[in-house]
């Protein structure tokens, strides 16, 4: 008979188990950030994982690769399927579909897992968790600015504060303004000498003048040997570009009303441009009137979002200390953006539907939060864990543990078979807080001792009397069993 051959247990590359601490952490983050699309009166929406393809559409945020970036099959009808790369398509798909009984503008929120079929490695995962606001039906600069300033508050929610971040503002039309008057063959919007120009100037942040000098010309070739196709440009077409983005470099460092004015000065002449700089305006009238200073909230112009159904203004999130990295001490970057999308909705409903919106990487978020030590260590998720003495007595054993929960006490009645050292280690594995531990004499004299097993970490170290460590008179305590709860509250609580 022939052996069956043994199965390797292990995960595809670019994903990732969450546990414990970690998987803590996202949902306390997914919290607070929810908590303030809340507060401005956005409501909750949950949609599928996966999309028809033709939905989700040629709206992708990078084509370089021959699969679009998607992880797609064929289903049973003979349908293409595809998991979801953002939670732009599922949400455009919902609006089109109930679209009449809406209410207009609809404002919502999402969270969820989206998945990204590219080329992964350090710390570039191919699955990632995001959290989406958007507002749809509404043309005006109030819900783009309302986008920037919830930006601004959800991050500081989490616990990074202000100089630690900033959100860039700028606007699509700037950059199609500054390219129409280039007069470039094959330019225009939507066009793919037009997207490809977009994709090369979205990298400025990672590549710099010169990647984007080399992506705008014949193409790149980046330190793995994968090459890119640049944009084909003329030599003067590209001079052009680059000037445009070392003046918004500097541009960034004024307040919002001067560099609008710098970049009138200078860029002025084009009618696409002058629409984009009088939307910026009125966007930061509206948040200096809501008292967001330039520590919060500039106007950045080299802010592009390479994403193809962007139509105005654009947002993007980053967190500016300073970290160490292998290339050296480094910015950390954008968490998130965003911008208005008028032309999405439309490929599915027929009409135009102006929308805006913004997107968090939580996973991203994380990390800095980590680098920061600004994340709370709140490894402790289960507070109490009651010990089997008597196998015999397992009922009255989790008759306490489920009195505990009714207190509102998360507890656990051990379910094993090991004896009482196998049972404290698995409550000190589980980052349980407290071990309940009634025994026959504890049972004899109607007690229950109480070990706490934070402070006997604290107290192991500096005890070298085996009698002393025995008694662990440091770490428990034993009380009566009528006020073991009120015992346990009171510990708890400090």
């Amino acid at each position: 008979m022939e052996k069956k051959k043994k199965i390797k247990p292990q995960r595809p590359r670019g994903f990732e188990d969450l546990s414990g601490n970690s998987l803590n952490e996202l949902i306390q983050l997914r919290d607070s950030i929810q908590e303030v699309y809340g507060l401005y009166g956005f409501e909750s929406l949950e949609t599928g994982i996966i999309e028809y393809s033709d939905v989700i559409g040629s709206f992708l945020p990078d084509q370089d690769r021959p699969n679009e970036g998607v992880f797609s099959f064929e289903d049973d009808d003979k349908r293409w399927v595809s998991l979801r790369y953002d939670l732009t398509s599922g949400l455009a798909r919902y609006v089109a579909e109930n679209f009449d009984s809406l209410p207009k503008p609809y404002r919502r929120y999402q969270s969820g897992w989206v998945f990204r079929n590219e080329k992964p490695g350090p710390g570039r995962y191919r699955q990632f968790y995001q959290i989406d606001a958007d507002t749809i039906g509404s043309d005006n600069a109030l819900s783009d600015a309302e986008m920037c300033m919830m930006f601004s508050d959800a991050i500081q929610n989490t616990g990074i504060e202000v100089r630690n971040y900033v959100i860039r503002l700028s606007n699509r039309k700037i950059l199609d303004g500054i390219i129409d008057s280039l007069n470039i063959e094959g330019n225009s919007s939507g066009s793919e000498v037009n997207l490809s120009i977009m994709r090369s100037i979205d990298k400025l942040d990672r590549l710099g003048l010169l990647g984007v000098e080399q992506l705008l010309g014949e193409g790149r070739k980046d330190d793995s040997g994968d090459y890119t196709k640049g944009a084909g440009l003329e030599k003067s077409d590209i001079k052009q570009i680059l000037s445009f983005l070392e003046s918004g470099i500097e541009s960034k460092k004024l307040s919002r009303e001067a560099c609008l004015k710098n970049l009138s000065g200078q860029f002025g002449t084009n009618v696409i441009f002058n629409e984009a700089i009088e939307e910026l305006n009125e966007i930061s009238e509206i948040i200096d009137a809501a008292g967001y200073d330039e520590n919060r909230i500039i106007i950045d112009p080299s802010v592009v979002r390479g994403l193809g159904y962007y139509t105005g203004p654009v947002y993007e999130a980053d967190l500016t200390f300073d970290m160490e990295t292998d290339q050296g001490i480094e910015k950390f970057g954008s968490i998130g953006g965003g911008g208005r999308y008028d032309d999405l909705i439309a490929r599915l409903k027929g009409v135009r539907v102006p929308s805006t919106g913004i997107s968090i990487g939580v996973s991203r978020l994380s990390s800095a939060l980590r680098y920061l030590n600004q994340s709370e260590e709140n490894s402790e998720t289960l507070s109490v864990v009651v010990l089997v003495m008597d196998k015999e007595k397992r009922s009255e054993y989790y008759k306490i543990a489920s009195n505990l929960r009714n207190e509102g006490i998360s507890s656990e009645c051990y379910s094993g078979d090991g004896g009482m050292k196998a049972q404290l280690r698995y409550a000190d594995k589980r980052n349980a807080r407290l071990a309940i531990i009634i025994g026959d004499d504890e049972f004899s004299s109607k007690s229950a001792t109480i070990k706490d097993l934070y402070i006997g970490k604290e107290v192991s170290d500096k005890i070298s009397d085996n009698k002393e460590w025995r008694s662990g008179k440091d770490s428990q305590q034993n009380v009566p069993v009528n006020d073991l709860i009120k015992s346990i509250k009171s510990i708890l609580s400090k």
